[in-house]
């Protein structure tokens, strides 16, 4: 929704994030205006596996969808992916990482706009998956490259 309709009806602005606008309308003189909650730690990465790492709260059942889709995806690959689950419904936990909803491959944030189908997440996957591979045998040729 345009900031422009809340604006003629007394909404202020309250906070910007990038292109997103938060506008508020106290209704109370001791009301105190709320802010954007920001990323405040980044996911772990663990060297020569893939991790998945997906933030739920359960309020929202298109990222609830893409959730159980990550996570079978995930298992699909053994123990070359790393999946953890991080539950946001708890709001020490939500306020501790920043990020109510979200899935993150190796530590970059998955769009999941329209919900994406278990064959996509697949596929990111096991791009990671590869890429990991390439870069573990790259490692260990160059040291037998450095030994000899």
């Amino acid at each position: 929704m345009k900031a422009s309709w809340s604006k003629k009806h007394g909404y202020q602005e309250a906070d910007k994030d990038f292109l997103k606008l938060l506008v508020w309308k106290p209704f109370s003189d001791d009301a105190s205006q709320p802010h954007w909650i920001h990323p405040r730690k980044k996911v772990q990465k663990i060297p020569e596996k893939v991790t998945v790492t997906a933030f739920i709260n359960g309020w929202c059942p298109a990222q609830n969808i893409v959730f159980e889709r990550d996570k079978r995806a995930s298992m699909e690959f053994g123990d070359k992916v790393v999946f953890t689950s991080i539950e946001t419904s708890d709001r020490e936990v939500f306020l501790e990482w920043g990020i109510s909803n979200g899935i993150f491959i190796d530590g970059k944030q998955i769009s999941t706009g329209p919900p994406l189908s278990y064959d996509k997440i697949l596929k990111k996957i096991a791009k990671k998956v590869k890429k990991k591979k390439t870069v573990i045998k790259d490692k260990r040729s160059s040291k037998k490259i450095n030994e000899e």
